[in-house]
């Protein structure tokens, strides 16, 4: 985390934005169910608050995310006060921060050295914050955490839980409030998400949650409580609200109590004195977090004796006498149940880990990517063996680690062979990757041409998605991109297939009908030539203006690779160098380097690719590029745009920089020239700060793009 800003201006900006930041995420989080930031990405924001607040104790905001807790409901079920307020709790990183923890609370308290201070430890689960009010032993009313003063009434829907008891024996208190977390188990959250897209009438279209911490939130928040009734949600019971007469003196005899009248209390709560044996409960937690039955995030230490912890009070949002000790947000522990082999579009064989699953980040990661046979073998990876999981940018699992390393067992043998097709798989050289020799002749490379030739990055034909696709595809209906824009004539027989009615099939056949017209670089992007993305496959667009110039220059390309130049005396390595060069001089474009050009040509030398290009030009309108540019500051630049764009969308800024001139580039590099960051921006805006490249930000950039 960079240093708090030094004047007061600056920091009441950044206060201000981060208030705005952070009320979004904990609307989306609490009221919506839907995350849109990662745990880890939330963390960071709330303790870059708390470091600008500490630097400006005058400037802390009346909005402040240190003065809230979660969100105010929103939605259709009733809003009620909660008799006590539901704090939240701060949060450590490190095993510092819990020393500091318990540090302050000798502080605060006066503690001679000698004087032990008793804590309890128990799992953090990962579940949906929820109060039981029971009076004379009956429960009356649940409520929602919500913004920790008001809450949302779910009692009918909590009375289905079967865990949580209706009545409280006849010892207890006249009037007794329960807390806790509602949750669902991971299994139970894998049977619901395929039972909801068993049912769904259209599966491309079903419902199914991003984990089983969203899952238990839209279950309990419904309103029809005999939707809630069919959802297999549990609760966990670890703390109290309103309490008439308190029957118990410490933390830990409270939560056995709660154990004795019927509440489940989570596996792993211990009483321990000190931070040595708080860490080591800690330890012992994470290493059985991937064979919990339930998504957990860390663990929770509060102090166990109940009059230390009404002197010690709380802050704004949080009590002094508890912190949760947080997980690393982006790694989790599991099994590698299976290695199997995916063949991309251009033939490259990926192995993939199939996981036993685990909640990595806030999603539940069941794949991840072992990239090659070279990765394979520097993990020494092995179906059966213990796995570290991480989130590579937030966005694609990989393992980071194997825990179950045995140098003496070998490699794992990867295959020389396709799996789809059985055709001869090769490892070029000077790569790292195994390709199919198949060509398009192998269904897994000819269906993933059809799905990425219809994606929305190319074509972006409406209701065609992969499932579409590989169905038409497997049922003999598409063979062929060209074969997509002759599906008009045989409405009948997509008519009598099972879940296409009329409409739908219409709707279909119009959305391929409005591509017909496409503009060259969008054409050239959907071929999957190897190489060729949408940067490039724009390059060339700008470079030749019409598929009739771009077909020349493959040609001539073509013929100037076929020529048989003679070698003489003239060492092999300079006469290839020499055809290199001539290639790319007949490819005459600056962005395109003989990698790319060699991909290019390779693919328009095989003859059923010509064949199938010119199938699917005779079906379409290529429409010429027109680029117009002005002059502006940024013109030759290459700019990086990351984190979230407020006003824009990601595509009308990246066709502003172009219209300015600029060159677009997806990662950060020493080539690059300027970084446009919105808010949430990470890795990226790290890698600009470490190599100097300059910052702005979006209003920044909305300024250059008028001219200002």
């Amino acid at each position: 985390m960079t240093a708090p800003p030094t004047d007061p201006e600056t920091a009441a900006e950044e206060l201000a934005t981060l208030a705005a930041q952070i009320a979004e995420a904990d609307r989306r989080y609490h009221d919506e169910d839907d995350p849109e930031l990662t745990d880890a990405a939330y963390d960071a924001l709330v303790r870059r608050n708390r470091a600008i607040e500490a630097a400006f104790p005058d400037l802390v905001r009346a909005d402040s995310p240190s003065r809230r807790v979660g969100a105010t409901p929103a939605g259709p079920l009733a809003k009620v006060v909660h008799a006590r307020a539901m704090t939240s709790l701060d949060n450590a990183f490190s095993d510092e921060e819990v020393a500091d923890f318990v540090a302050r609370i000798r502080r605060f308290l006066r503690l001679p050295d000698d004087e032990p201070v008793a804590l309890t430890a128990e799992p953090k689960i990962d579940g949906l914050s929820c109060s039981l009010r029971y009076e004379d032993g009956t429960l009356v009313q649940a409520l929602t955490r919500g913004d920790g003063q008001v809450g949302e009434d779910v009692t009918p829907n909590v009375r289905t839980i079967a865990a949580i008891p209706q009545h409280l024996p006849a010892d207890a208190p006249a009037i007794f409030e329960v807390r806790g977390e509602v949750y669902m188990a991971k299994a139970d959250f894998a049977a619901l998400n395929a039972r909801l897209l068993a049912d769904a009438d259209d599966p491309a279209k079903a419902r199914q949650f991003a984990n089983p911490r969203n899952a238990a939130a839209g279950s309990l928040r419904q309103k029809d409580a005999d939707v809630t009734a069919r959802r297999p949600l549990q609760f966990f019971a670890h703390g109290w609200g309103e309490v008439s007469d308190m029957p118990a003196d410490t933390q830990s005899a409270l939560v056995e109590l709660l154990r004795r009248w019927g509440f489940h209390i989570a596996d792993g709560f211990a009483r321990v004195e000190g931070t040595d044996a708080a860490l080591a409960v800690y330890r012992a937690i994470e290493a059985a977090r991937a064979d919990l039955p339930f998504d957990i995030d860390g663990v929770v230490y509060k102090v166990d004796r109940r009059d230390w912890q009404a002197r010690l009070g709380q802050v704004a949002r949080a009590p002094r006498w508890a912190i949760a000790h947080k997980f690393p947000a982006e790694r989790a522990e599991t099994v590698l149940e299976r290695i199997d082999i995916q063949v991309g579009r251009t033939g490259k064989l990926t192995p993939v880990a199939r996981l036993k699953p685990v909640t990595v980040g806030g999603v539940v990661v069941t794949n991840a990517t072992l990239h090659n046979a070279d990765e394979i073998a520097r993990l020494n990876a092995w179906p059966g063996d213990r796995v570290i999981v991480q989130r590579a940018g937030d966005v694609i699992p990989q393992i980071a680690a194997n825990l179950s390393r045995d140098e003496a067992r070998g490699t794992w043998p990867f295959p020389d062979r396709c799996p789809e097709c059985d055709s001869l798989a090769e490892r070029e050289t000077e790569e790292v990757d195994w390709r199919c020799s198949g060509g398009l002749i192998c269904p897994a490379q000819r269906v993933e041409r059809l799905i990425h030739f219809a994606s929305r990055r190319a074509f972006d034909i409406g209701g065609l998605g992969l499932k579409r696709v590989e169905d038409f595809f497997h049922d003999g209906l598409i063979a062929s991109p060209a074969d997509i824009f002759r599906l008009k004539d045989r409405r009948g027989t997509l008519v009598a297939r099972e879940r296409l009615a009329e409409v739908s099939v219409d709707n279909l056949l119009q959305a391929i009908e409005d591509k017909r017209a496409v503009p060259l670089d969008r054409f050239l992007f959907a071929l999957g030539i190897r190489h060729v993305g949408e940067v490039t496959a724009r390059d060339l667009a700008r470079r030749y203006r019409s598929f009739a110039a771009f077909m020349a220059m493959v040609e001539q390309a073509l013929a100037i690779r076929g020529e048989q130049v003679p070698v003489l005396a003239e060492p092999d390595r300079k006469f290839a160098l020499r055809r290199q060069r001539a290639i790319v001089a007949a490819v005459d474009t600056q962005q395109i380097g003989p990698e790319v050009a060699e991909a290019l040509l390779d693919f328009f030398a095989e003859e059923h690719n010509r064949a199938v290009v010119a199938d699917l030009a005779a079906e379409l309108t290529i429409l010429d590029t027109v680029h117009e540019t002005r002059a502006s500051e940024v013109s030759g630049m290459t700019i990086v745009f990351t984190g979230g764009l407020e006003t824009l969308s990601r595509d009308e800024a990246k066709a502003q920089a172009e219209s300015l001139g600029a060159r677009v580039a997806g990662s950060v590099s020493a080539k690059t020239d300027l970084v446009v960051a919105g808010p949430g921006a990470g890795s990226k805006l790290k890698k600009a700060a470490d190599l100097g490249v300059r910052v702005i930000s979006e209003a920044d950039w909305r300024a250059i793009s008028a001219g200002r």
